[in-house]
Parts: C-alpha cells; structure tokens; sequence
C-alpha cells in the first residue's frame, strides 16, 4: 500500500501529464493536485486547464499567472549573464522550470502534500531541473517521476496517447501523425519529435507557430530601437513598456521577420544528443540589442571575464542548478557589470538578419577621435614601439635563447 497520501502534479494539459493524473490515482491512490504556471505559452486558459483537470482526476487544479516573475526573475539575469548553451541556445525551457518546480513545491507545502510529480522523462533534462528544485527547497517530499517509474508501462508518446483515449482524455490536436512534442512560454517555442529526431532530413517549418520562415518573411526591412537601463530592457522605439508587454511586442516583430530561428544538435546533461527547433523571435533580439551595448560601455578585461563566466552561467541553468551558491555568485558578477550598460540600440531586421544599426550610451568608452585614424594629443602612435618591445620580449627572448632548438613549428616557408 502507498504510503504517499497527496501528491501535487506539475501540470500543462498537454499529453504527458494529462495521462499522469488518473495513472497516480490508479497505481498510488493517491489525491492528485495539479499546477499549471501561466508563463505566456498561450494556451493557458485557467478555466479550461482547471476543468480538464479535474475531469482526468484530480482533486483541484491551481493555475497561477506567474509571467512577470518569469521574466524578471530569471529570463532578465540570464540574458544580462549573456549565457547561451552551446553558444546558441537561449534556453528558454531550461529557467522555466526551477520557477515551477518552486510553486509546485510552495503548492506542496500548502496542501500539506507529501509528493510532488512532473511530466518529464528519464531520457532528458526537465526531470534534473524539476527534481534539483524540490531538493533545494523541501528535501522531505518525495518524488514521484513517472516515466522511471517501474509501474509505468507507457514507453512511447504513442502509447500515451492511446492510454489517453481508452480514458477519454481531450488531446487538443495531438495525433499520432502531429506527433511534435512542443514547449512554450513568453520567452520561445521548442519543437522535438517527428522528422526532427533524423538529424540528416530536412524539415519544412511545417511547425512554426511564432515566426515566419525566412521565405516568407517581408522585402521590406525594419528598424527597431530597444532601450536599456543597468542591463534590463526597459523600451521599444521610445515608448516605456513593462517585461511583459515588452517581450510580446518583440515576439511579433521579430517573428514576422524569421529572426531568432533556430535548428540545432545539442548535448543534453543525460549524454545523448537532440535535434530541436526553436522560436525565440523577441529574445534573439534582446540578446543582440544587449550584446551591442555592452560592446560600447564595457572595458576589455570585464567584457572577456563575462564573456568567460557566460558559458558557466549557460551550464548552471541548462542544467537545473538555478538555486545554487553558484548561481547566486555569478548574479552578483553581472550586476557589477551592467551599472553602465544604459543606452539605446537601434536594429535592422530583414529575412532573419538581425543587423546593428546605432548604438548610444552616456556611459559610452568609444572616443571617435582616439579610435579613427587621424593623430590626437592623448595617443602618440611613436609609443608603439616600446610596447611592442614589451609585449613581444617573450618571444624575443625564445627565440635568441633557443635559436634552432625552438619545438614551436612555423610550418613551411619558402624564401
């Protein structure tokens, strides 16, 4: 007999977890008490989620609009961090689930629930995600993860589905031959399954639902100017807007412009590889218009520290270490930095391209007359030479000391 007496599900009304409701029921029953998170994925209507819901099993369903947050929280310190994982993803899935798991677990708390549950599988990231959370802020619930269960015997998102008409579980679309497994909220929209796990087929966007292709896109370009305040995006061609309103704006320009498309392989922690498509229109954007500023305000040493410490950041959250020492630290790094990244960055967007086309600041270090060609009183150019002298007496000194003995090869030269 179970002892698990309430468990508090993580729920989206897609097929994974609607199919999860009635089976905890059926193999630990137990009363199931579903949350779904309003993160701006836009189909987030809490009545229908809530009548859903409890139509598959469950007790009571809690639909909390948690968008602001989300952005402000945990978007915005990530795209000042600069973080990308692999140097492309701006990891739209990865911050968005440490912020759930953190209500699901307050959710726990409040319900006196002894489990909590999510929807991922064994195969991939969200179950490290979903379960470093609840570790980090209330290790005494247990955790039920269906898919690494041994009672569960759904091994496929086909069989899923066929569990969830022998139920009479709405499936909103879902078909055997619709079978993209997608992920949404404010910041992007991934696409995996299909064509996509060929790494080797080409795919025809058949599945976009935020951008247009790149052939589609206008013949027209448009300019953009985003304004920032210490590293946040605080307006969009001079009108203020909050986070939220800010990203919706952007999503729908950048979208109809196919920026921020992208097609990629990654390596997923559990050490397989993945092939996903990605929207992330507004969010490419920020991340350019950011990039740009920082460029202007931003000293050469701190520039390429951040840049260093970026890819650690990108690490932490792609892996789920959101509520980490670590993380914290790094936070507090970038906050230093973005005390003068204040500015405006006008963009030109055009079939994907996303093209720099001003960029201002008070706090700008680019001295147009230090940096053009012309000879200006605060740099003589004759000091050159001593640095170089300087800067090159390593390899001087290599090369009078080891003469032919020198190991470093030069390659072949012809004289």
């Amino acid at each position: 007999m179970s002892t698990i007496k309430k468990c508090v599900l993580a729920y989206s009304g897609g097929l994974d977890t609607s199919v999860i409701i009635p089976w905890l029921r059926e193999n630990y029953g137990c009363e199931v008490v579903a949350f779904a998170a309003d993160l701006g994925q836009g189909d987030c209507d809490a009545k229908v989620l809530k009548k859903k819901a409890v139509a598959s099993g469950a007790s009571e369903c809690y639909v909390m609009d948690l968008r602001k947050e989300f952005l402000e929280d945990y978007v915005w310190p990530t795209m000042r961090a600069g973080a990308k994982y692999e140097g492309t993803y701006l990891l739209g899935t990865s911050f968005a689930r440490p912020l759930i798991a953190k209500y699901q677990v307050l959710i726990a708390q409040k319900e006196k629930a002894d489990a909590v549950s999510h929807g991922a599988t064994g195969k991939g990231n969200d179950q490290v995600r979903f379960e470093l959370t609840y570790a980090a802020l209330d290790p005494r619930l247990k955790v039920i993860a269906p898919w690494k269960d041994p009672k569960w015997n759904i091994h496929s998102r086909e069989e899923a589905i066929d569990y969830a008409q022998k139920r009479k579980i709405p499936l909103n679309g879902i078909s055997k031959k619709k079978i993209y497994s997608e992920d949404g909220n404010l910041w992007h929209l991934s696409h995996e399954g299909g064509v996509l796990e060929y790494p080797e087929k080409e795919h025809k966007y058949d599945m976009l639902k935020l951008s247009n292709t790149f052939e589609k896109a206008p013949n027209k370009a448009e300019y953009i100017k985003l304004s920032f305040e210490k590293g946040t995006p605080v307006a969009l061609n001079g009108k203020k807007l909050d986070a939220v309103a800010l990203l919706a704006e952007l999503n729908k320009i950048g979208g109809k412009h196919a920026c921020g498309l992208l097609d990629i392989v990654e390596n997923r922690l559990v050490g397989l590889k993945s092939r996903g498509v990605y929207e992330t229109p507004g969010g490419t954007l920020l991340y350019k218009a950011h990039e740009l500023l920082e460029s202007l305000v931003l000293d050469k040493a701190t520039l390429a520290e951040k840049q260093k410490l970026a890819q650690t950041y990108a690490f932490l959250v792609y892996n789920g270490e959101w509520f980490t020492p670590l993380r914290q630290a790094l936070d507090a790094f970038v906050n230093e930095t973005q005390k003068t990244v204040t500015g405006d960055v006008t963009l030109k967007l055009y079939k994907g391209n996303i093209i720099p086309a001003g960029i201002a600041s008070p706090f700008s270090l680019y001295d147009p007359d230090l940096g053009g060609f012309s000879d200006v009183d605060f740099y003589d150019q004759k000091d050159a030479f001593g640095f170089i002298r300087c800067f090159g007496l390593p390899l001087k000194t290599r090369g009078m000391l080891l003469g032919k003995k020198n190991p470093v090869d030069f390659g072949k030269v012809k004289v």
